[in-house]
Protein backbone atom coordinates (compact mmCIF):
# COMPACT_ATOMS: atom_id res chain seq x y z
CA UNK A 1 0.00 0.00 0.00
CA UNK A 2 1.31 3.43 -0.95
CA UNK A 3 2.02 5.95 1.79
CA UNK A 4 1.96 8.91 -0.58
CA UNK A 5 -1.44 10.54 -1.08
CA UNK A 6 -1.09 11.67 -4.70
CA UNK A 7 -3.96 14.18 -4.63
CA UNK A 8 -2.22 16.13 -1.84
CA UNK A 9 1.44 15.25 -2.50
CA UNK A 10 3.61 18.34 -2.95
CA UNK A 11 6.29 16.27 -4.68
CA UNK A 12 3.79 14.89 -7.17
CA UNK A 13 2.31 18.35 -7.82
CA UNK A 14 5.83 19.71 -8.30
CA UNK A 15 6.67 16.94 -10.79
CA UNK A 16 3.46 17.61 -12.71
CA UNK A 17 4.28 21.33 -12.85
CA UNK A 18 7.84 20.62 -14.00
CA UNK A 19 6.57 18.26 -16.69
CA UNK A 20 4.02 20.83 -17.92
CA UNK A 21 6.69 23.54 -17.93
CA UNK A 22 9.08 21.33 -19.89
CA UNK A 23 6.40 20.48 -22.47
CA UNK A 24 5.49 24.15 -22.95
CA UNK A 25 9.15 25.13 -23.28
CA UNK A 26 9.78 22.28 -25.75
CA UNK A 27 6.90 23.46 -27.93
CA UNK A 28 7.96 27.12 -27.94
CA UNK A 29 11.68 26.47 -28.33
CA UNK A 30 11.11 24.12 -31.26
CA UNK A 31 10.31 27.23 -33.35
CA UNK A 32 13.80 28.54 -32.47
CA UNK A 33 15.43 25.27 -33.49
CA UNK A 34 16.52 24.56 -29.90
CA UNK A 35 15.84 21.88 -27.33
CA UNK A 36 15.35 22.78 -23.68
CA UNK A 37 18.84 21.45 -22.91
CA UNK A 38 20.39 23.53 -25.71
CA UNK A 39 18.55 26.64 -24.57
CA UNK A 40 19.60 26.02 -20.96
CA UNK A 41 23.22 25.53 -22.00
CA UNK A 42 23.28 28.78 -24.00
CA UNK A 43 21.65 30.69 -21.14
CA UNK A 44 24.16 29.36 -18.61
CA UNK A 45 27.13 29.97 -20.89
CA UNK A 46 26.13 33.62 -21.32
CA UNK A 47 25.23 34.22 -17.68
CA UNK A 48 28.15 32.28 -16.17
CA UNK A 49 31.03 32.63 -18.60
CA UNK A 50 33.91 30.24 -18.06
CA UNK A 51 31.91 27.25 -16.86
CA UNK A 52 33.66 23.91 -17.04
CA UNK A 53 31.90 21.06 -18.82
CA UNK A 54 31.14 19.46 -15.45
CA UNK A 55 29.57 22.69 -14.15
CA UNK A 56 27.57 23.04 -17.34
CA UNK A 57 26.36 19.44 -17.04
CA UNK A 58 25.12 20.10 -13.49
CA UNK A 59 23.44 23.34 -14.54
CA UNK A 60 21.65 21.74 -17.49
CA UNK A 61 20.81 18.56 -15.51
CA UNK A 62 22.56 16.16 -17.86
CA UNK A 63 25.52 13.82 -17.48
CA UNK A 64 29.02 15.00 -18.37
CA UNK A 65 28.94 12.57 -21.28
CA UNK A 66 25.69 14.07 -22.57
CA UNK A 67 27.27 17.53 -22.30
CA UNK A 68 29.79 16.58 -24.97
CA UNK A 69 26.97 15.71 -27.38
CA UNK A 70 25.09 18.87 -26.41
CA UNK A 71 28.13 21.05 -27.04
CA UNK A 72 28.86 19.29 -30.33
CA UNK A 73 25.34 20.02 -31.54
CA UNK A 74 25.58 23.68 -30.52
CA UNK A 75 28.98 23.94 -32.17
CA UNK A 76 27.78 22.29 -35.39
CA UNK A 77 24.92 24.81 -35.50
CA UNK A 78 27.39 27.69 -35.12
CA UNK A 79 25.90 28.74 -31.78
CA UNK A 80 29.07 28.20 -29.74
CA UNK A 81 32.80 27.91 -30.28
CA UNK A 82 35.00 25.64 -28.21
CA UNK A 83 38.17 27.25 -26.90
CA UNK A 84 41.04 25.42 -25.22
CA UNK A 85 41.36 21.71 -24.62
CA UNK A 86 40.98 19.18 -21.85
CA UNK A 87 40.25 20.70 -18.44
CA UNK A 88 40.81 24.14 -19.92
CA UNK A 89 38.16 23.69 -22.59
CA UNK A 90 35.43 26.32 -22.48
CA UNK A 91 32.43 26.97 -24.70
CA UNK A 92 31.79 30.53 -25.83
CA UNK A 93 28.48 31.65 -27.31
CA UNK A 94 28.86 33.11 -30.79
CA UNK A 95 27.01 36.21 -32.05
CA UNK A 96 24.62 33.87 -33.90
CA UNK A 97 24.11 31.96 -30.64
CA UNK A 98 23.39 35.19 -28.75
CA UNK A 99 20.79 36.20 -31.33
CA UNK A 100 19.12 32.79 -31.10
CA UNK A 101 19.28 32.96 -27.30
CA UNK A 102 17.58 36.36 -27.24
CA UNK A 103 14.61 34.95 -29.18
CA UNK A 104 14.53 31.79 -27.08
CA UNK A 105 14.75 33.69 -23.79
CA UNK A 106 11.78 35.82 -24.79
CA UNK A 107 9.78 32.67 -25.50
CA UNK A 108 10.79 31.00 -22.24
CA UNK A 109 9.94 34.14 -20.25
CA UNK A 110 6.49 34.13 -21.88
CA UNK A 111 5.98 30.47 -20.91
CA UNK A 112 6.93 31.29 -17.32
CA UNK A 113 4.55 34.25 -17.29
CA UNK A 114 1.73 32.00 -18.52
CA UNK A 115 2.55 29.49 -15.79
CA UNK A 116 2.50 32.15 -13.08
CA UNK A 117 -0.35 34.28 -14.42
CA UNK A 118 -2.74 33.18 -11.68
CA UNK A 119 -0.36 34.10 -8.85
CA UNK A 120 0.02 37.64 -7.48
CA UNK A 121 3.57 39.01 -7.11
CA UNK A 122 3.83 38.27 -3.38
CA UNK A 123 2.80 34.63 -3.95
CA UNK A 124 5.35 34.33 -6.77
CA UNK A 125 8.10 35.57 -4.45
CA UNK A 126 6.96 33.18 -1.71
CA UNK A 127 6.86 30.28 -4.16
CA UNK A 128 10.41 31.06 -5.29
CA UNK A 129 11.65 31.18 -1.68
CA UNK A 130 9.82 27.98 -0.79
CA UNK A 131 11.16 26.04 -3.78
CA UNK A 132 14.68 27.28 -3.06
CA UNK A 133 14.31 26.16 0.57
CA UNK A 134 13.07 22.73 -0.56
CA UNK A 135 16.08 22.36 -2.84
CA UNK A 136 18.44 23.34 -0.04
CA UNK A 137 16.75 20.93 2.39
CA UNK A 138 17.53 18.06 0.03
CA UNK A 139 21.18 19.06 -0.06
CA UNK A 140 21.38 20.11 -3.70
CA UNK A 141 24.37 22.12 -4.88
CA UNK A 142 21.92 24.10 -7.01
CA UNK A 143 20.01 25.60 -4.06
CA UNK A 144 21.53 29.04 -4.67
CA UNK A 145 20.20 30.34 -8.00
CA UNK A 146 22.73 33.19 -8.25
Amino acid sequence: MSQVDLPTSIGYALKRAATALRAAMDADLRDCGLSVAQYSALELLVQRAGLTNAELARGVFVTRQATHQLLAGLSDAGLIEIEGAGRHQRAVVTPVGRTRLTEASTRVAAVEQRMLAGLPADRRAALFRDLTACTAALGSDDADPS
